[in-house]
């Protein structure tokens, strides 16, 4: 004898697969559904130097990274996919990289997570500095 699932077990699985089915597109709502999949190339210039500010960054949405400038000189770049649930960050404010859909926050110096949900941090890019021009490397 086989029991039939109840009215409450029903709506309750209906609601979490809504609920994964919601999640998982999350983070597709801050992408352009035009723009390319693929990676800006080595060699791809991104900015000038003065573009980026101390202590803070710009995102390049399009090549997918965001490049910070921690200290005056130093320049740095992450990927700009969120950790968490794959979001794109989009500011760079106070020392750390943004992402709006959970409010992760990362650090503009090394990447890591300054405030979860994250738990990882952005995966560094190589960039290169020749004068005032800085490229993916």
């Amino acid at each position: 004898m086989t029991q039939s699932p109840t009215r409450r077990t029903v709506l309750l699985a209906t609601g979490a697969a809504t609920l994964t089915v919601g999640c998982g597109e999350y983070g597709n709502e801050n992408s352009d559904s035009g723009s390319s999949s693929v990676e800006a190339s080595a060699g791809t210039e991104l900015a000038k130097t003065s573009e980026i500010p101390v202590g803070g960054g710009k995102i390049f949405k399009d090549e997918k990274v965001v490049v910070t400038q921690p200290k005056e000189g130093e320049f740095k770049a992450f990927s700009d996919i969120c950790t968490h649930q794959g979001c794109q960050v989009t500011s760079v404010s106070d020392g750390t990289i943004n992402c709006p859909c959970h409010g992760s926050k990362f650090n503009i110096a090394d990447g890591s997570v300054a405030n979860p949900p994250a738990n990882k941090p952005l995966p560094e890019k190589q960039i290169t500095v020749s004068g005032d021009s800085i490229q993916l490397a």
